[in-house]
């Protein structure tokens, strides 16, 4: 069943910008310009993604054309986008095309099918305009700059509309805790590089996708977890680092390193648990990398 879809905002926030939320799965979010509108993310199935169209019909002018934007390549953030394709155009990262040509992109879905049969009207359809860097949007009020900030995945894409201050961050900044593309150093460096990006935009409100909050401090909140994981790491042996039980160990699991929200569903803890698993990882493999060149 389709986690019902409802019109949302925050405090301070102009009202020229809606968050589109999915239950607790995912926030989209429509913003509306002198000369088009804008909708980030087109949720995790057609059905979810027409009836956010439905609920926004009066917020958008008819007479202003709709651009759609995928932030990047994870099924909660683009497979609604059936519902858009031939309506309006859609703009990715460049990298977005490598993860929609792997095979696992179709295996995920195939997966997601079997569990859960809401899935099954879902076509995985990829962007009609990709860019490389950054791309700006230039809607006369408003313009939105699309940045690469990878690390949380190769494509992913953060929004900043400086008129505003306002940053789109997605899911590269999230409460409690963002998670890395994998556990290479590299990603590490990319995703740690990315929150400082976002952080030195110094934006009045920071949106991500996941965590209900708008606060520029979760962004310093998400730095200090990835410096804590690699004090932490750093002090320990190499006969240490590489047990493979050590996110397990005292001192070393995501309660140690962040505070769980009350009321967190217990599935959720256990993604974000997964999460951190991940993160600790890339910290472990970074700091091995380090003692090998030192």
């Amino acid at each position: 069943m389709n986690a019902p879809v409802e019109l949302c905002s925050y405090p301070e926030l102009d009202e020229r910008i809606v968050i589109v939320r999915a239950g607790d799965e995912v926030d989209a979010v429509f913003v509306r310009t002198e000369r088009f509108n804008v909708l980030i993310d087109t949720l995790g199935t057609p059905e979810q993604c027409r009836m956010a169209l439905d609920l926004l019909d009066e917020k958008q002018e008819k007479t202003r054309p709709l651009i759609v934007v995928n932030s990047h390549m994870d099924w909660d953030h683009f497979w609604g986008n059936g519902a858009i394709a031939g309506r309006a155009p859609i703009i990715a990262h460049a990298a977005a095309l490598d993860r929609l040509r792997n095979p696992s992109t179709q295996q995920i879905l195939k997966d997601k099918t079997s569990d859960e049969p809401r899935f099954g009207s879902v076509e995985v359809i990829g962007p009609d305009i990709t860019f490389s860097g950054s791309m700006a949007l230039n809607g006369g009020d408003l313009t939105l700059e699309l940045i690469h900030t990878p690390g949380h995945t190769p494509d992913h894409i953060a929004i900043w509309i400086p008129q505003l201050r306002i940053c789109l961050a997605v899911d590269a900044v999230e409460y409690p805790i963002p998670e890395v593309w994998s556990r290479s150093a590299a990603d590490l460096d990319l995703i740690r590089s990315s929150l400082q990006h976002i952080r030195d935009l110094e934006a009045r409100l920071v949106i991500p996708a996941h965590g209900r909050t708008s606060s520029p401090s979760t962004v310093d909140a998400n730095l200090a977890y990835f410096e804590a994981l690699a004090d932490r790491v750093g002090s320990l042996s190499e006969d240490r680092l590489t047990d493979r039980q050590l996110g397990s160990s005292s001192g070393f699991g995501l309660e140690d390193f962040v505070a769980i929200p009350n009321g967190m569903p217990s599935d959720t803890v256990t993604f974000y648990r997964n999460c951190h698993e991940t993160n600790l990882g890339a910290t472990v493999h970074a700091r091995l990398e380090t003692l090998k060149s030192a």
